[in-house]
């Protein structure tokens, strides 16, 4: 009797499962943080912040990370040069200006 319980509960915790949504990761909430920040103009949209600093880069781009820091967003470009050299490259998403470049 006690197995037939315990089975019913079962079937009735993963029936109530299915109706759950998917559970939302890290990710997916930093990016919907991120997109509803471009919607509200707190963030310039990456490709108007590669427009703006393209010929200031000390190469091509390999790639790129927003976060927030200190309240406020900045783009990280991971940069190449034509001799193989890393830099970082901090931008400010609201501006685009860029804060600092560091190699690597």
């Amino acid at each position: 009797m006690t197995l037939r319980l315990h089975s019913a509960a079962l079937a009735a915790m993963l029936a109530l499962t299915a109706l759950l949504p998917p559970p939302v990761h890290a990710d997916e909430r930093e990016q919907d943080e991120v997109r509803h920040s471009v919607e509200r103009g707190e963030i310039r949209p990456l490709t108007d912040i590669l427009a703006a600093i393209r010929d200031k880069l000390p190469g091509e781009v390999a790639g790129v990370e927003v976060e927030r820091k200190d309240g406020r967003w900045v783009y990280e470009f991971r940069v190449v040069d034509d001799k193989g050299r890393l830099f970082e490259v901090y931008v400010d998403a609201h501006n685009a200006k860029i804060e600092r470049i560091q190699e690597k």
